[in-house]
């Protein structure tokens, strides 16, 4: 109901505000959350009256009622480990850790000095640690805070307990997000992993009865998260008026005590008034005059001046507080206006990391292995060389993987490093992203391409955090997913390629090894890098013999960008990658002058070696297993057109699989993907140009 965020609960919930009955607040500094209210507020009301209005400011959400508890929360967050995930309507949150007036409005004015120096949306906020705790980077997207929350409480706990590192016992995560977010997978997923492994992770749900314009009731059966989640396992359940500041203390207080006691998870719905719209540009004209009139009643700031003053604060000394935080507002606002854009000349970089590890190619050749084993092997190695790797996914422990990958794995590195997960990729990829900010090295396992489709908000933020923040902050981990059609057969859910979306996904980095000896030194480097890294194991070459090459040794690695010339000729450039190498290779047999590159990498690709032989051979054949439309052959026929095209004697051709998904017949199969037959027949047609 659309009055449930302001109207005192009827719900049968059984909270712990009881057992917080006998506290008063008085721990708290009421100086400090006076002060963040009343900055927040002034920050806010200059920019809904003054800068809106104006032009100045793109997009303004306003926080006017949220803001007493965020400011209660905020006193409470001072773990030098504790780290939160917050939303667009948590600026009085961050305030409270340590962002200053002036970096507030920079944020939404869109100046150099912001914390994305302009890059990002003023409210998608994020805050390197200060004197409190660290705010991971924000999303534009609803609900896509908490799964990265569990992926850094679930750190907190590995460097205590396995790290065996005392400075993060106690740390904890939270996660604040509007009750419109409840509905989200994100959060579901998160509530998930909390609760199953008995994480450190506090919900603080900011329940305002609207998500937009959508009531409560549309987002939350009975309009009550708190009463909805009252039986979930090993979740502690806390309710208050976040409007009411003695109420909104003990309980706020209470539920942070009781998360960093370690004993589990714990969600808080705060009641709050929304008194404003969803942004600037909302009106709210679907709210009753009576509502609104309610909301007002509610509004946090002069109920909390009545509790302070007389017991905290005289009449005098508050308003000597709003006096001397209108004129601190004032001032930063000024310099915030008198900041410039953003560097033009930089706006392109910070995509990727400047600095990548140190290629070692020595070999040390020994026993020819299937490309799984070698997976396997570089994996183990890694593992016992970086403390701080964790491999995790659906099958991965016990089980080994389901393409047995991970074998053993967890036998040799215990269940805190090699882990099972939900069947949640939101999740798995969420989790990992936490941890990666938390200083870890996730190797997330997504069984196959196709499966990584309900990830995509995650693996789109997680790819734009490092340029997004300037380098403040990033993500490396290693995804590794296995694709492509089977041995024998295919379908439409399992023998998915599709490696154009994730190229076309912004500050990813791409493997996609054709053999063994390949897979070892990329999937090393990748490991030992600083960019998240898709790293592509294809299925039809996993324990086959055209994959299998000698392990190069423990120390192998390959740079990414660098492209293998598999065989020299002068008539004709073939460039493909993955299972489709040894394809090409077999279609070329008998055929003079074909000379084939493997890629190996699609992000970054090897444009020097492609452009050089298509000048030498005159004439080019772009193949691979994707789709043809839209597929990254198309990006490599247009370079390729763009700057060698004085060079070409034929048309730049392009073989692909069918735009439709991969049959499950192999018959069927066989007519939409390239097969040998179709290959040599191209390259004949070429030659003959």
């Amino acid at each position: 109901m659309a009055m449930a965020a302001a109207k005192p609960s009827k719900s049968s919930v059984k909270t712990v505000a009881a057992e917080a009955a006998d506290r008063n607040g008085s721990d708290l500094n009421w100086r400090a959350i006076a002060r963040t209210l009343l900055t927040s507020r002034a920050i806010d009301r200059i920019e809904e009256t003054e800068m809106t209005p104006k032009g100045l400011i793109p997009y303004q959400f306003s926080a006017r009622g949220h803001d007493l508890a965020q400011a209660i929360l905020s006193e409470c967050i001072t773990h030098p480990h504790d780290g939160a995930t917050v939303y667009y309507r948590s600026r009085p949150f961050v305030l409270g850790q340590g962002l200053t007036a002036e970096e507030a409005f920079a944020g939404s004015l869109a100046r150099a000095g912001s914390m994305t120096g302009g890059r990002d949306i003023g409210v998608v906020h994020c805050l390197p640690r200060r004197e409190r705790g660290t705010v991971l980077p924000a999303s534009g997207d609803v609900g896509a805070q908490y799964s990265p929350g569990a992926g850094w409480a679930q750190s907190v706990k590995y460097y205590a307990d396995t790290l065996k590192d005392e400075s993060w016992r106690s740390a904890i995560a939270v996660s604040l997000g509007g009750d419109g977010s409840t509905a989200t997978n994100g959060f579901w997923a998160a509530l998930n992993i909390a609760t199953t492994q008995n994480l450190p992770q506090l919900f603080f749900i900011e329940d305002n009865g609207y998500g937009i314009s959508v009531t409560s009731n549309l987002q939350t059966p009975g309009s009550n998260i708190a009463r909805n989640l009252a039986a979930f396992e090993n979740l502690r359940i806390y309710e208050c008026k976040g409007y009411e500041p003695e109420e909104a203390a003990k309980n706020i207080q209470e539920a942070v005590e009781y998360v960093r006691s370690w004993q589990g998870p714990a969600l808080i719905r705060v009641q709050v008034p929304r008194l404003c719209g969803h942004s600037f540009v909302d009106t709210q004209s679907y709210k009753s005059p009576e509502l609104r009139s309610f909301e007002e009643s509610c509004d946090p700031l002069p109920k909390l001046k009545k509790f302070l003053v007389g017991s905290v604060l005289s009449e005098k000394e508050w308003k000597e507080l709003e006096r001397s935080v209108e004129e601190e507002v004032r001032a930063a606002a000024v310099r915030a206006l008198a900041q410039p854009a953003g560097d033009t000349s930089t706006v392109t970089k910070h995509v990727f990391a400047d600095e990548q590890p140190e290629i070692k190619s020595a070999k040390e050749l020994s026993v020819r292995m299937n490309l799984q084993d070698a997976v396997r092997k570089v994996l183990e190695v890694e593992l016992t060389q970086n403390p701080k790797l964790l491999v995790f996914g659906e099958d991965v422990g016990a089980k080994g993987g389901v393409h047995g990958a991970t074998v053993d794995l967890q036998v040799k590195f215990g269940e805190a490093r090699v882990f099972d997960t939900s069947l949640s990729e939101e999740g798995i990829i969420g989790r990992a992203v936490g941890m990666s900010m938390a200083g870890l090295k996730p190797v997330p396992e997504i069984q196959f391409r196709k499966y990584a489709d309900p990830a995509t908000e995650q693996i789109n933020d997680c790819g734009t955090v490092r340029w997004r923040t300037m380098s403040k902050f990033a993500a490396p981990m290693v995804v590794r997913i296995p694709v492509g059609v089977g041995k024998k057969t295919g379908d439409p859910w399992h023998s998915v390629s599709a490696e154009a979306i994730f190229a076309h996904t912004i500050g990813w980095r791409i493997a996609y090894p054709s053999n063994t000896e390949d897979a070892v030194g990329l999937l090393r480097t990748a490991l030992r890098g600083n960019d998240p890294t898709f790293f592509f194991e294809h299925r039809a070459l996993l324990d086959t013999p055209q994959a299998r090459t000698a392990y190069p040794g423990d120390d192998f690695m390959l740079p990414f960008g660098s492209a293998r010339v598999v065989q020299e000729g002068n008539k004709l450039t073939l460039v493909t990658w993955g299972a489709m190498v040894e394809r090409a290779r077999q279609a070329a047999e008998g055929i003079d002058g074909v000379e084939i590159i493997d890629l190996r990498t699609i992000v970054p690709w090897d444009k020097t070696v492609v452009l050089s032989s298509v000048r030498k051979t005159n004439r080019v054949l772009v193949l691979h297993e994707d789709n043809w439309t839209c597929g990254f052959g198309a990006e490599i026929a247009s370079i390729i057109s763009q700057q060698a095209f004085a060079s070409l004697d034929a048309p730049v051709e392009r073989l692909a699989t069918a735009d439709c998904p991969v049959p499950y017949n192999p018959t069927l199969m066989n007519a939409v993907v390239p097969t040998v037959e179709v290959i040599s027949n191209m390259i004949r047609k070429i030659l003959s140009y």
